[in-house]
């Protein structure tokens, strides 16, 4: 048994660090949100007045904040100098790769080793263990931090080198964006030409047309595995996040020259879903604003 420090225990942070108290680790835990920390401890977890001291005689300091700006002033304030530098620091947030990579200089000047290591699967995988980590870091950090990410998760993958975790959650999710918008016009369109949405799905999910947001994540309700769309369009990964992540795709393709148009494109969209009320809403509720079926909440 190991003992575990874990900072955010937002929606996936939650469940995450309750699987780690499953697995008979010693989970220090703190959040802001007082609900948050008493779920935590009504799963297993001790609470900790703060960072700071959660982070004491630590084994792991692991962290899923909103932003790099959090990322960055935790680490900076409660965790280098706080936590023992034996001690193998794994941020799981989604943040930009800059920023990944300054914080893991600076751990690595504060004689620590640290990983970045995104996830990939949604609040459903983060509460039953199934997420895709992808991580930033050298050989020594991504063996390190395996044994608990293997805890959390069902496929722990080495990226890269520090910042190549982020890199790769960013690329993917510009992927799922892009690949989510078109499915939804394409299901829109396929209604106006007089297409029953099952008979296109029964056809595109075996055809050349079929992606994970066809098959998996249809966003057209009783069509298809159940999902979010089944739900009203709640329980899933919101707009909010995904446009979120579309905007650091976007902002690390222009730090680098790269071309996106269609990820472009696809923030456009998200944007513009996002102001009209749909923040909160699942993304793959795009199809009713691209329908124009969409009623903004009052």
């Amino acid at each position: 048994m190991s003992r575990v420090a874990f900072i955010g225990l937002g929606n996936m942070g939650g469940g995450m660090a309750a699987n780690l108290a499953k697995a008979r680790h010693e989970v220090r835990a703190f959040d802001l949100s007082e609900p948050a920390l008493a779920k935590a401890e009504e799963r297993g977890c001790t609470r900790a007045p703060d960072a700071t001291a959660a982070v004491q005689d630590a084994d792991a300091v692991i962290t899923m904040l909103p932003a790099g700006k959090h990322v960055a002033e935790v680490f900076r304030t409660s965790v280098f100098g706080k936590a023992p530098t034996s001690a193998i620091l794994i941020d799981c947030s989604t943040i930009d790769v800059d920023t990944a990579k300054k914080v893991e200089a600076e751990a690595q000047q504060a004689g620590y080793t640290m990983v970045d290591a995104p996830v990939s699967g949604g609040i459903a995988a983060a509460e039953g263990g199934t997420l895709t980590f992808m991580v930033g870091g050298t050989a020594d950090g991504f063996e390190r931090a395996g044994p608990y990410l293997e805890e959390m998760g069902k496929a722990v993958i080495h990226a890269g080198e520090s910042g190549a975790g982020q890199a790769a959650k960013i690329v993917n999710n510009m992927l799922l964006g892009a690949t989510m918008a078109a499915t939804c016009e394409a299901f829109a369109l396929a209604q106006k030409l007089g297409l029953d949405p099952q008979t296109f799905y029964d056809i595109s999910s075996k055809a050349s047309g079929q992606s994970w947001s066809m098959t998996s994540y249809c966003p057209v309700p009783g069509v298809g595995p159940q999902t979010p769309a089944d739900r009203d369009y709640e329980g899933g990964f919101a707009a909010a996040l995904m446009l979120k992540d579309l905007k650091l795709a976007m902002e690390a393709a222009q730090s680098v020259g790269a071309y996106t148009p269609m990820g472009g494109e696809a923030e456009e969209l998200y944007q513009r879903f996002v102001d009209r009320g749909g923040a909160s809403k699942d993304f793959s509720a795009l199809i009713k604003m691209i329908d124009d079926s969409w009623t903004p909440p009052a």
